[in-house]
């Protein structure tokens, strides 16, 4: 079985939205019953509506559990390297662009480009890993392949993320 890494905090927020969606099965099931007893399910909204989000919350709650299990809890505020390992945050150049970006390398379940986190499973996350300050590395993205310079690494822990 393959380990999913996660951040302290990445798997406490998962814990939380697993308790929350757990919570929510009562007023659910609650829903469908009211609706139910409104007679003709063939043309029930409110019933659709109910079982739709009935089936969304369970999908949910079983994704979350059974990557729980394969999670491989990793404190970031104790990490140091002169490579790049998950929890790094990584300053990147474009050679083509000139355009710095700022990553931070985190576990699938937790990447969120738009608050400079990343998939250490994402092409950029992978082409990264093991790499130092001053190396080169070059990545097949969606607008094509795109060349890198590796400007620096830091370890800034969890206090360096954006919430």
């Amino acid at each position: 079985m393959n380990r999913i890494p996660i951040s302290v905090d990445g798997c406490k927020r998962l814990e939380k939205e697993l308790e929350e969606l757990i919570k929510e099965r009562p007023a659910i099931i609650q829903a469908i019953k009211e609706a139910r007893e409104e007679g003709d399910l063939r043309e029930n909204a409110g019933y659709d509506a109910a079982r739709e989000r009935q089936g969304m919350l369970e999908a949910r709650i079983n994704y979350i559990e059974s990557r729980m299990i394969r999670f491989e809890v990793i404190d970031i505020d104790t990490l140091q390297s002169d490579k790049i390992v998950f929890g790094a945050t990584v300053t990147l150049l474009d050679l083509e662009t000139d355009e710095t970006k700022v990553y931070t390398l985190l576990g699938p379940d937790e990447a969120d480009h738009t608050k400079g986190t990343i998939s250490l499973e994402s092409p950029v996350g992978r082409a990264l890993l093991g790499k130092q300050e001053g190396d080169e590395i070059s990545v097949q993205v969606p607008r094509g392949r795109v060349d890198y310079e590796i400007v620096s690494v830091e370890y800034r822990g969890s206090a360096g993320l954006k919430n």
